[in-house]
């Protein structure tokens, strides 16, 4: 059986050196505020604001480090909340075709015409775990979670490997509430 870790994403945004400039100040560097699993990325002391034609979302933590791109991964619920446009679920980093929205700092806010998305469900692998499970880079795998009464199998995950990745398996809050599990949860890949 292909276990995996299961970690479930928060509503969040990577910026960009040049947004965080108009949201913060020029010359602001994003404070580190606690690592993530994934080598290198963590949560940042600092939140904005996100708005929609229809609503905004209060408190949304930046993550770091800095991306060459700005882009905010939010959740189907809060899609419903924010806009009235579609929010396409779409892998990080992959802007094209994703909705517009706007960024509110205590600096400044800046119009964004892409980079508001849902995260695609994904499993962070690094090279020698894919080979164990027999998985190659964007393999497209199913995961099996959940606890007895509402367990689960989410199809459409992507596997992304990469030897800077530790193995973990990212759903959003939304996800993890339907089946009823938390970060920590073992799930098992089914290909």
């Amino acid at each position: 059986m292909a276990e995996v870790l299961v970690n479930l994403s928060n509503r969040h945004i990577h910026l960009s050196q040049e947004d965080v400039d108009v949201l913060f100040g020029a010359g602001y560097a994003l404070k580190q505020f606690k690592d993530l699993k994934q080598p290198g990325q963590y949560a940042c002391e600092e939140v904005v604001t996100i708005a929609g034609d229809k609503g905004k979302i209060e408190r949304v933590r930046v993550l770091g480090p800095c991306r060459p791109e700005s882009q905010c991964e939010i959740m189907q619920s809060d899609a419903i909340k924010l806009t009235t446009q579609q929010v396409p679920v779409k892998e990080s980093g992959k802007l094209d075709g994703s909705a517009s929205f706007e960024i509110i700092g205590p600096a400044g806010s800046i119009n964004k015409d892409k980079g508001l998305m849902i995260a695609k469900r994904h499993i962070h692998m690094d090279p020698e775990s894919a080979a164990n499970f027999g998985i190659e880079d964007n393999q497209v795998v199913s995961l099996k979670v959940g606890v007895e009464g509402r367990e689960t199998i989410f199809g459409d995950v992507v596997a992304r490997v990469n030897k800077a990745y530790a193995l973990e398996a990212h759903l959003d809050l939304d996800e993890g509430n339907a089946c009823g599990i938390g970060n920590g949860t073992m799930g098992e890949i089914i290909k």
